[in-house]
């Protein structure tokens, strides 16, 4: 017997500047929906589907909507960082409920999709009822990220001596399916932009959640009680890479998202 549900094929849905974005869904489909939106260097499938978020979330009533982000998965991988802006990754998330005629929905988003989440809170308040914010940073994470060293790394040029860099960058390549250089426009595309901004934080009920081995997890701790109707849940034992894996982190999201 299956452990998972099946992993459907992608749907795509076109961006508004023409990046095909990928789609999958799991559950029934009139059941209340949650969006998932992975992390950096990740895809729908790899945080969402492996890790047993997706049977998680069914079998608590939820149609579970997922995308690959641009950069990611099956999706469109441009090259060009101003194809990679906070508001542009909002927008790809609103053209996929658009798609999908989906009115309201509860999103969850981890690292780079909590980030995402945040705003999106932030832009579509009348449509989105609730958040999970896993792994979410405060401030600006990309910053000390040295894309030019990267690129030139990948080209063939001496190795990587910051540690930050060479953990990303070996953690990208070695999942499969992964377009480097598009990573990392994502990196140059995003850093110094839109950033969770404690005085102005999503009026929405709120999960922060963060592993406790993770060296964010006071800055999201931070972001919690900021928010109006914000919650923190420790994922015990996690670290910001196997986070999405933890039985604790899945069961927390889903009674809360069960909440009314």
């Amino acid at each position: 017997m299956a452990l998972l549900p099946d992993a459907p094929s992608p749907r795509l849905v076109m961006a508004p500047d023409g990046v095909a974005l990928a789609t999958y869904e799991w559950g029934d489909p009139d059941a209340p929906v949650v969006v998932a939106v992975h992390g950096f260097a990740s895809s729908a499938l790899t945080n969402w589907h492996l890790t047993g978020w997706t049977r998680e979330l069914t079998r608590s009533g939820f149609r579970v909507l997922a995308l690959d982000q641009r950069g990611h998965g099956a999706s469109g991988k441009p090259h060009d960082p101003a194809a990679y802006t906070m508001a542009t990754l909002v927008t790809d998330v609103l053209t996929v409920v658009d798609t999908h005629l989906v009115d309201e929905f509860a999103l969850v988003g981890y690292s780079l999709g909590a980030r995402v989440g945040w705003h999106a809170a932030l832009e579509l308040p009348e449509r989105i009822s609730r958040v999970v914010l896993g792994g979410i940073p405060g401030g600006d994470p990309l910053t000390r990220f040295r894309v030019d060293e990267a690129r030139a790394y990948l080209g063939g040029g001496p190795a990587l001596d910051d540690p930050l860099t060479m953990t990303y960058v070996q953690m990208a390549a070695g999942i499969p399916g992964n377009d480097l250089h598009a990573l990392l426009s994502l990196v140059e595309g995003m850093r110094g932009g839109d950033q969770p901004d404690p005085a102005n934080p999503p009026r929405q009920p709120a999960l922060f959640a963060t592993g406790s081995e993770d060296p964010i997890v006071e800055a999201s701790r931070t972001l919690a009680a900021a928010a109006p109707h914000g919650e923190f849940f420790e994922i015990p034992g996690r670290n910001h890479f196997n986070a999405p894996t933890s039985k604790a982190f899945r069961e927390a999201a889903s009674a809360f998202l069960v909440r009314r």
